[in-house]
């Protein structure tokens, strides 16, 4: 007789919130596999959908059972039978996140104009103009706004997931920023001085009605596990703020 998920008990659940299993999933179903008995179930939720195509081939592959899913309130309900095997999770957990710690992101930079450069990373290519600009328009953003641009980038994608893993409701999710360096004059070859960024301020705008406790705590979340808030605060005046409106 088969096994009816709706009526399923799991003994372990988490929520995988946006990620794909490229992108640190997996490394977290086998985190949260540990806490399940052999042949127990782990019901592990998300919100992204290649999961569907991809989570049924790696519990083949890992000797788990794919159990099936359910659809509803705005994530996706996986169940999986965990494989008896609990030695070879715990070495395969191991193996995965020592790659993991060993991972570099690679890219390639070519000149390819006037004030131009472009990036090859992955699949994809994107153009760099200067490393800073004064104009109000020009072909390309200026090294520095691609520096400001991924760190305001990563904390508005960063708390968005956040936020639908904890399932709060968070209408609109903005951001300001404004930086200033130490001395844009040094980096322009006119006087001698520190070319480096000085500061950043950073405020972001989270238009909600729910808890807003949790919605901070979601929020310090995303700043603390930041890389670039990490790296970025040991030399630069970091000011950040949520505004919850």
């Amino acid at each position: 007789m088969a096994l009816d998920i709706k009526e399923i008990t799991p003994d372990h659940m988490f929520d995988g919130g946006d990620l794909d299993c490229g992108s640190g999933l997996i490394l977290l179903i086998r985190e949260n596999m540990l806490k399940v008995p052999a042949l127990g179930i782990l019901e592990m939720r998300s919100r992204e959908p290649t999961v569907s195509d991809d989570l049924p081939p790696w519990c083949r592959m890992s000797g788990h059972e794919y159990l099936g899913k359910l659809d509803g309130g705005g994530y996706t309900r996986y169940f999986v039978k965990k494989g008896s095997g609990i030695q070879q999770e715990e070495k395969a957990l191991a193996r995965d996140k020592e790659e993991a710690r060993k991972y570099q992101w690679r890219l390639r930079a070519r000149a390819t104009g006037h004030l131009k450069s472009t990036i090859y990373a992955r699949n994809f290519a994107f153009d760099i103009g200067q490393a800073a600009s004064f104009e109000e328009k020009d072909a390309n953003p200026c090294a520095l706004e691609y520096l400001f641009g991924a760190l305001a980038g990563s904390l508005t994608t960063g708390f968005a997931g956040e936020c639908a893993r904890d399932n709060l409701e968070v209408d609109d999710i903005e951001l300001s920023l404004s930086g200033s360096l130490n001395n844009i004059l040094a980096h322009m070859g006119l006087e001698e001085g520190d070319p480096s960024v000085k500061t950043v301020e950073l405020k972001c705008f989270a238009s909600t009605f729910d808890d807003e406790e949790k919605v901070k705590e979601a929020w310090q979340r995303t700043v603390s596990r930041s890389p670039l808030v990490a790296t970025l605060k040991k030399a630069v005046e970091l000011q950040l703020k949520l505004i919850i409106v």
